[in-house]
């Protein structure tokens, strides 16, 4: 595609790929459970979160946590702690499974029966640019109306097909210059 970067941050510019910011705040609206998991309290609303349906422990399995129903007890439980390597399966699982069961109702937040939402592009910074790299680059909104395939995409935690569907869905929208905002200090929105 025209107008990828492949030498970011060569002259001193410093920002993030407009996806990752995007998985960033829809990760902030799927709201996870902030207590980290290497904490009894953030292990337990994990655990209870994958196991209180049996489609959560269907989608939990399916997502990489495969232990016995007697190990995940000893764990709520307290008699036993997981190991580092479970931790990692416990909290890749969450995600996974929370990601799955927001992304529908995130869909229809984001898209608003057509109406869309107004997203905030905030530029690199080019602080550390010595003045003839710089380029003139400023702050932009834009009304995004197609979530379906970022959402999508975030769910699936695909970041390529993320990559993708954001510069096809909202940034080639800014017009001639929606390479000056492939990489960008944040990305705001609030659905």
């Amino acid at each position: 595609m025209p107008e990828r970067h492949i030498e970011f941050g060569k002259f001193g510019a410093r920002g993030v790929r407009g996806h990752e910011a995007v998985a960033r705040q829809l990760d902030a609206l799927a709201g996870f459970v902030t207590t980290p998991v290497t904490a009894r309290r953030g292990l337990v609303a994990r655990l209870h979160y994958l196991t209180r349906t049996p489609h959560a422990r269907r989608a939990a399995r399916e997502a990489g946590l495969t232990v016995t129903d007697r190990t995940l007890r000893a764990w709520l439980e307290g008699t036993r702690s997981p190991s580092r390597r479970n931790l990692e399966r416990i909290e890749t699982a969450y995600r996974t499974v929370r990601r799955h069961n927001v992304a529908r109702y995130l869909l229809a937040r984001l898209n608003r029966e057509g109406r869309g939402t107004r997203v905030e592009f905030h530029p690199v910074n080019q602080s550390q640019v010595d003045r003839p790299h710089q380029r003139v680059v400023e702050y932009r909104t834009l009304n995004v109306r197609r979530w379906d395939g970022i959402v999508e995409a975030w769910a699936a935690d695909d970041q390529d097909a993320l990559d993708e569907a954001w510069v096809t869905h909202a940034v080639v929208d800014l017009g001639s210059q929606w390479g000056q905002y492939e990489y960008v200090t944040n990305i705001g929105f609030a659905a």
